[in-house]
């Protein structure tokens, strides 16, 4: 035995032996317990309380797995059913509708769509508003859906249209305020075609040139003052069984005064040297006077 252990055991045999030891309870009693208590059942009531209103929650914000109301996360993206509102703007890569409805974009005021580059500058712009829509680009294209075929675009150099038919309803037809440039002008069928210019002169033009025809009906000028055929460097050929010059005046012949009496079937065609055509009536030989009173008169 050690000397530690053996006055331990010493000093525990001298101690005086006490009968009556007073003994103390531990714990807490009286209205501390009933605070304690209290706190405890109010902590029980709010964990209820609070429980019971995440699952009313959950239960009218129809809370799943796959999302929340009418939004539904999956593996593609995100999938929005129903009517939508946005307060704050939406930034996404793609939008589109179900295959069986249309997309519908809705606003009190107007609805714009904008396109920016990597430096956020913008590019481009779609305006749709109660009285117009307007488009801020570059290029402005229409293609068609099966083929990728281009049916319009428009820059700040020209407008192109790729359709096969352009077709004008309007009353008062097409006004072009600059030169027009096409192969081939053709009217609907049974319908007539006019090209005219009220106040203006109408010129058309081309370095290989400019063919009028009527396969199936007649061909007709008509104009208020001069009518000029005109060919630098060819001819002007009529080509028709008949060709009628009506209206024409008629000179007189000092050969055919005698005669007058007889009825003038014959004439013949006569240019003053102005360039004006009278008839006169025909003889033995010509019967032009470049003095005629017809020639003075112009």
């Amino acid at each position: 035995m050690t000397r530690e252990q053996y006055i331990l055991a010493t000093q525990q045999n001298n101690l005086p032996r006490t009968e009556n030891v007073q003994l103390y309870p531990v714990g807490i009693y009286g209205w501390r317990k009933r605070c304690l208590y209290f706190f405890v059942l109010l902590l029980l009531v709010t964990m209820i309380v609070n429980l019971a209103m995440t699952i009313w929650i959950l239960k009218v914000m129809n809370f799943t797995v796959d999302g929340m109301g009418n939004l539904r996360v999956n593996k593609k993206g995100i999938r929005l059913e129903g009517i939508s509102e946005f307060l704050l703007p939406l930034y996404v890569k793609e939008i589109h509708s179900r295959k069986d409805s249309p997309l519908v974009l809705q606003s009190d005021r107007n609805v714009t769509v904008n396109a920016r580059n990597h430096m956020g500058q913008l590019t481009g712009q779609l305006t749709v508003g109660a009285e117009a829509v307007e488009a801020q680009c570059k290029r402005f294209e229409v293609r068609t859906s099966e083929d990728d075929r281009l049916l319009f675009s428009a820059d700040e150099d020209e407008i192109t249209i790729g359709a096969e038919k352009l077709k004008v309803t309007g009353t008062e037809g097409a006004v072009f305020g600059h030169s027009v440039e096409t192969p081939h002008i053709r009217a609907e069928p049974s319908q007539d075609l006019r090209l005219e210019s009220p106040t203006r002169s109408l010129i058309m033009e081309a370095p290989r040139g400019v063919q009028v025809r009527a396969a199936a009906g007649d061909f007709k000028a008509t104009c208020r003052k001069e009518l000029h055929l005109q060919s630098t460097e060819g001819e002007i050929f009529l080509n028709a069984d008949t060709i009628r010059l009506g209206n024409l005046p008629t000179g007189s012949s000092s050969s055919t005064a005698s005669s007058s009496n007889s009825r003038q079937t014959v004439y013949e065609l006569c240019v003053c040297p102005n360039g004006k055509l009278y008839l006169s009536p025909a003889g033995v030989g010509s019967t032009c006077q470049s003095s005629s009173s017809i020639c003075l008169w112009s």
